[in-house]
């Protein structure tokens, strides 16, 4: 009985949640994100593809996944060094309006290089069947076979992103620096890859489109 009473508080709050977010989806105003973009750009790009693999690249990205990660940075929930004080003024609302103007532009395409054949085929084996020797899940579960993330359950696109944030975002899962995925599913399964198993998965995705 306190499992199923449980399960349907859970249900029920996603589900609360969900309207919430569709909300503020459906009044997202792209062009008022675009004014608010502008001091995204140095680090992210003007259309939110990022000069350096240090910061992610914007573009593409599933709006309520960058909607959260702007709200997260805002209230504290997840400590990012370089956004500090850009976003401490922006309602959800703001949010909502940057991250539809970045979900709106062409993703990146990335391309990753044939040198190291080995590594990218470690990276399309945890990427597509995970290692169950290791207890890591397949990546497509949660971010599909073509990488571009569930919006409706606020996973992200992955497909052309950085190998070098990409990589720094699972360090920082599995050291606990990072918690803000949804119970902290993310810090489970990085704190059982290996560098090599990060560095591979990265490498994987950069050129997955």
């Amino acid at each position: 009985m306190r499992k199923l009473l449980a399960s349907l508080a859970i249900t029920m709050g996603t589900v609360g949640i969900a309207h919430a977010q569709t909300d503020y989806q459906a009044d997202a105003d792209a062009s008022a994100g675009q004014e608010m973009s502008q001091v995204c750009a140095a680090c992210h790009g003007q259309q939110g593809i990022s000069p350096s693999g240090a910061f992610p690249n914007l573009a593409g990205q599933q709006m309520s996944y960058l909607a959260k990660q702007i709200m997260d940075i805002r209230d504290g929930n997840r400590v990012v060094p370089q956004m500090a004080g850009i976003v401490d003024d922006y309602s959800d609302q703001d949010a909502w309006d940057a991250a539809a103007y970045f979900a709106g532009q062409d993703a990146n395409l990335g391309q990753t290089s044939d040198e190291d054949a080995e590594l990218l085929a470690r990276g399309e084996t945890l990427y597509r069947a995970g290692d169950m020797s290791k207890g890591i899940p397949a990546c497509s579960a949660c971010h599909t076979p073509t990488g571009i993330g569930i919006g409706s359950a606020v996973y992200p696109a992955l497909s052309g992103q950085h190998a070098q944030y990409t990589v720094s975002t699972l360090q920082a899962f599995a050291s606990g620096d990072r918690t803000n995925s949804p119970n902290n599913v993310m810090g489970d399964i990085a704190s059982k890859m290996s560098d090599n198993d990060m560095e591979a998965v990265a490498n994987y995705v950069l050129g997955l489109n």
